[in-house]
This record gives C-alpha cells, structure tokens and sequence, in this order.
C-alpha cells in the first residue's frame, strides 16, 4: 500500500495512533490489494470537516454462481483503528441502492462488525469479510432502470444477468467447471480421480511440474486418454479454472525439517504466482504438507484474499468424526476437528442436526458433548491419512466450491481474528464454502485444554514461519 505521498504522510501524522494505523493498513494491503488509500476531507453530520483517509477499491461478491464488483469507500477517523471507519457504498451511475437491513438510502453501511467494533480483535480486514459475506446475503446494489419511474427493487430479477465491474454493467458468462490439478504424484493421481467421481467437471487439468518431487505419476493419464482429462506440464494450461488444487512437494530426505519445508515454500514461490495471474478468480486448494504452513505461504504468494486460499486441513478428520457420531454414537450430529494437522488439533460440535437446512454453529463445550466427543475422536485416532482418502477429501471440497453447496468443512484458512487469536496464522476451522470460496463460523470459547491445544499451535506455527523466507 502507497502511503509515501505527501498529502498521506501529512494526513497520518495527525492521527492519535499513528503506528498502529501503518500496521493495521499494510495489513489490508496484503490481503485487499485494491483497495487504495487517499486523502481527502470528510463531512459530518453536523457539518464539521475535517482531513482524513480514506480507503476505496471494489470487493468481490458472488450471488446466484454469478461474479459482482461492488464498490465501497471506507473513511478512517483520526482516532483509528480503535474507532471503526464509516463506511459506504459507491454506486456507479449505472447502479442503484437497494436500502435494506444493511445500508440506507445515502449508502452507507451499518454492520455487526461496526457495531461491535473492538480493536484489536476487530478490523477492517474481518469487516470487510463480514461486508462481502452479508453482500452475498441480500445485495444492496442493483442496476439502475432507463425509466427513473421504474422501482429499483423489480430489478432484481435481472441481477444474475449482469456484472458490475469499474465500467459499469456487462453481461456474464458463466465460467466453465475446469479444475486444475498441480503435481503427478500419489495424492495428485486420487485427487483427479475423486474429482472425476464426484464432481461435475467440464474439464479436468493435471500438470505434472519438474520441480516437484510428486511426478510422474501422470504417463498413464496419457497413455489412456480419459475423458475430460488433458495432461500438461507447463502452469499456462491451468488458465481460467474455477478451482487449482495444490498437491505438489519438493521433499528430498537430506534435509532438516525446516530445510524441507523451505524447499517446499521455494517451489511454491515459482508457481504460486502464475498460477493466481492465470486463474485470478479461483479457490486455491492446498494439500501439499505441512498443510497449514503451505497453505499461509500459497496466500501469502497469492495475492488472494483470504476467503479464496484454503487448505484440505482436518476435513478428512472432520468427516470421519461426524460419522462415528452417527453411525456409532448416534448422535446425528455434525461435528470437526479443528486446529493444526497435528497431535494438538480438537473436536467441536455443530449445534444443528445433520441435513439441517439452518446456519450452522458450534455448539459450546459442556459436559454432555465433550465425554462424547472424546470418545469419537478415539475411535478415529489411529485411521491414517492415505493418499486415495485425502484425495477423496480434496473431491469432497472441490464439488462444494464448484457446486455452491453451502456445506461447512473444516479447512485450513486464515486464523487471526477467530476466537481471540491475535496471530497471523492458517488453523483448520469450520468454514462454509461455496463458489466464492470459505467463510468462518464465529469463534467459541473452548474448554481449558482444547484452548490451549490450539495456543500451542499457533505459537509453534507462528514461530515456523517466522523461520521461512517467503
């Protein structure tokens, strides 16, 4: 983020916390890069101005498996980020307000996460996640009529025919199902033939990169031509897929453990990039280990926002424990497992039935749930990850993203924020995914020892990246 101009520096200086603030944009930029910074003077209701900053840019919204850029423009008070921004929407001339729940009639924004603001815990990098999720909810902005008599709110009928970007309305075409596979090996091969099962693909891409240490798995794909599938070894044949599932690793068994995941964290430096310029509006899947490390380094490298790079995480985990509640607990509960893909990570259950159709949410700990929990976890304990089953884990994400699902997995995403966790790190956490990729469920308070299990992680996680050159 640009903040070098005179006019920003000048704007800054005045407010009260001053460091604080550079940190707290520079950590939008990373995850927001459109969204820019400029000066400018803001006038309040009572008719006072005064200079300040304010941020603008477009956040991408998906509604009906249709794509919207929505603009918006958030102004930093003096006293940020410890009072939140005032927000609004900034309709193009083609675009109409939609007044509702969220936004009145002059655009501007009234949201939970505004409401509740509590620095730190609160920013506008969570806010903006809320903006988009609640966007995708009701949109609040349509396509304004040619006849200013014509009552916006008929117009939503025609929302999913258009597209709203900085030149105003388009029509859509709806993108194909391609989903792209990166890595020739073992857990690359399930994964494509998982994807092929479940998913409903209209083209299916596996490219066996050199500098991987999972290749060449694919000779055979060649020599039997399915159906479907084409086999590549250069990243350009990846272009404009929906989903790129990460699979590939470089482990050579003379290094350190940190050695081996720095060559990892290398390799994804040579791929990661390209890929993201070549498919700009897909899900990053990863799957490549350590899975929450890569995962933060493949979001990192991005440019993504959050929301669009997961990792396959405790999904297999979670799954498995669902269905021994099921089957053998016979609960008819959901439940995951959340935290690092390790000895530390924990169980939560849903609070909703399985096949619910209500929002799902984690049910607080108590001492029915958690002797129960305990006891499933055990039973799951010792069922390793293969290959083919992971690979049946990554299908089970990809039909959700592909087909819109709405399901809630557990998936390795971005941490900070959830549950009081002020670090920048990748945990699995339930999330619900959808063709616009992942959104959290609200964090709980955990039991002592889960809670703990999961500060372990962070900070072990946390200090592993510290360790990388990204």
């Amino acid at each position: 983020m640009d903040l070098s101009s005179d006019q920003i520096k000048r704007i800054l200086s005045k407010y009260k916390f001053h460091d604080v603030a550079i940190e707290e944009l520079q950590k939008i930029h990373r995850i927001y890069p459109g969204i820019k910074p400029s000066p400018g003077t803001y006038t309040f209701s009572d008719g006072t101005q005064k200079d300040l900053l304010k941020l603008s840019g477009n956040i991408p919204v998906r509604y009906e498996g249709h794509s919207y850029n929505f603009p918006i423009q958030l102004w930093l008070i003096d006293s940020f980020p410890f009072t939140p921004p005032i927000c609004y929407l900034k309709p193009t001339k083609n675009m109409a307000i939609r007044e509702g729940k969220h936004v009145d009639a002059k655009g501007r924004l009234h949201l939970p996460a505004l409401h509740n603001w509590d620095h730190p815990k609160s920013s506008v990098v969570v806010l903006l996640n809320e903006m988009i999720a609640k966007f995708e909810e009701d949109p609040p902005l349509c396509s304004k009529p040619k006849d200013s008599d014509k009552d916006p709110h008929e117009l939503l009928a025609y929302v999913n025919k258009i597209q709203i970007n900085d030149g105003g309305v388009r029509n859509h075409d709806q993108q194909p199902h391609k989903v792209s596979v990166i890595g020739g090996g073992d857990l690359g091969m399930a994964s494509v033939m998982s994807i092929l099962a479940k998913c409903k693909v209209d083209k299916l891409v596996v490219i066996d990169i050199a500098e991987s240490s999972t290749k060449g798995g694919s000779t055979d794909l060649d020599i039997f031509s399915l159906p479907k599938v084409e086999v590549s070894r250069d990243l350009s044949a990846s272009a404009g897929s929906r989903v790129v599932v990460v699979t590939a690793n470089a482990w050579s068994s003379e290094q350190s453990y940190l050695g081996l995941v720095q060559t990892n964290a290398d390799l994804f430096r040579r791929i990661v990039p390209n890929l993201a310029r070549l498919s700009p509006t897909a899900v990053m899947l990863v799957a490549s280990q350590p899975v929450d490390i890569m995962t933060h380094v493949a979001w990192r490298q991005s440019g993504f926002p959050p929301t669009r790079v997961i990792g396959a995480g405790c999904n297999l985990d979670s799954e498995r424990l669902s269905h021994v509640l099921d089957i053998h607990l016979n609960t008819h509960k959901t439940a995951w497992v959340i935290g690092e893909l390790s000895n530390d990570k924990v169980a939560v259950m849903s609070n909703m039935a399985l096949g619910s159709n209500a929002q799902p949410e984690i049910a607080p700990g108590s001492n029915i749930t958690k002797p129960l929990l305990d006891r499933a976890f055990e039973m799951i304990k010792n069922q390793g990850q293969r290959s083919w089953s992971v690979g049946l884990s990554v299908a089970d994400i990809t039909n959700s993203v592909l087909e819109n699902t709405m399901k809630t997995h557990s998936v390795s995403t971005l941490a900070q924020g959830w549950g009081g966790i002020g670090t920048e790190v990748f945990l699995s956490l339930p999330c619900i995914l959808g063709c616009n990729g992942s959104t959290r469920l609200a964090g709980v308070s955990l039991g002592k020892e889960e809670d703990s299990k999961l500060r372990d992680s962070v900070a072990s996680l946390s200090d592993l990246m510290g360790q990388l050159r990204i």
